[in-house]
């Protein structure tokens, strides 16, 4: 594996997760694999568990991380071809990602979406121009489309609490008050497509992912349908699709409550409005993973950043 950028970016689904609950039970096993090796952490938006959760997996690996918020701390970076520099940027991608090639061994990106212009979003410019102009392997820590670390941590947390040996797993919108991106909503698709689940995404009419995504993934549009006999559910927020970037509907009805959920369990990425997304009940109760699964965020990113490090001669 020369990059990780998605989902697909997994060979065998399976193999990584068992892979990462080892890693999980001894994370200081491979402390040597990372020594004189540097990982830089390039944040052009905010993050919580991505940051920390990244660099401790570095540290566990006996890396050396070194953190940019690249929006505020760097110069403002150009990314088209043959601009005329003549306005906010005063530095190309080009020799952007060539300088921080020499500082690093491995290079961690994110980036959001604009939410206003789908086609720039889905060319995924800011990751794809790192992967370019980069001479060193580039990690996706949420970009315009797809957060595959989150996307790895989900499939490791189902794995570890689910039940039975084909678990029903609902991803479920609810409300929330602003747009919000498709990346981990995406990730979340792509990683249950390849996993031994019985997998279907309940959403309001309006708020159907991308086709090319979801393929034949059953969509409902009645959340408690949709809920029956689950033994997890994934709720997260996106904007619309279609009518892309808007907020179409803020039905409060779609907040997830502990009547709805029942006997399953509760999933999120964090962070999460109480009250809004999900009630304080569910979130307090021992329905909840949420914990669980920020934890699992350290152990997706040291198995990732393993196989890179074994690729580097």
């Amino acid at each position: 594996m020369k990059h990780y950028t998605s989902i697909h970016d997994i060979d065998n689904i399976n193999y990584w997760i068992e892979e990462a609950k080892a890693l999980k039970t001894n994370p200081l096993k491979h402390i040597t694999l990372g020594k004189h090796k540097t990982l830089g952490l390039l944040f052009f938006n905010s993050s919580l568990r991505t940051r920390l959760s990244t660099q401790k997996a570095a540290l566990n690996l006996g890396m050396d991380p070194i953190v940019m918020n690249v929006s505020g701390d760097a110069w403002g970076i150009e990314f088209g071809d043959g601009t005329v520099m003549n306005g906010n940027t005063a530095e190309h991608i080009k020799e952007a990602a060539a300088v921080v090639s020499q500082y690093c061994d491995i290079i961690a990106v994110r980036a959001f979406p604009t939410l206003a212009d789908k086609i720039k979003d889905e060319s995924e410019e800011v990751l794809k121009s790192f992967v370019k102009y980069a001479s060193v392997p580039i990690v996706n820590m949420e970009s315009a489309t797809g957060h595959p670390l989150q996307g790895l941590t989900d499939a490791i947390t189902i794995s570890e609490h689910a039940k039975t040996a084909r678990p029903k797993v609902v991803l479920s919108w609810a409300p929330h008050i602003k747009a919000l991106p498709h990346a981990v909503a995406n990730s979340f698709t792509q990683v249950m497509q390849r996993m031994e689940v019985d997998f279907v995404i309940a959403n309001p009419e309006g708020y159907n992912l991308n086709p090319e995504i979801t393929g034949d993934t059953p969509i409902i549009h009645n959340q408690h349908e949709a809920f029956k006999d689950a033994d997890f559910v994934y709720v997260k927020n996106w904007s619309s699709y279609d009518n892309y970037g808007k907020v179409i509907n803020t039905d409060s009805r779609w907040m997830i409550t502990k009547e709805k959920l029942g006997q399953a369990k509760f999933m999120h990425c964090l962070p999460v409005r109480r009250n809004v997304i999900v009630d304080d009940a569910v979130l307090d109760s021992n329905s909840s993973l949420v914990i669980q699964q920020a934890n699992n965020r350290t152990y997706a990113a040291q198995l990732v950043l393993k196989k890179l490090l074994e690729n580097i001669k």
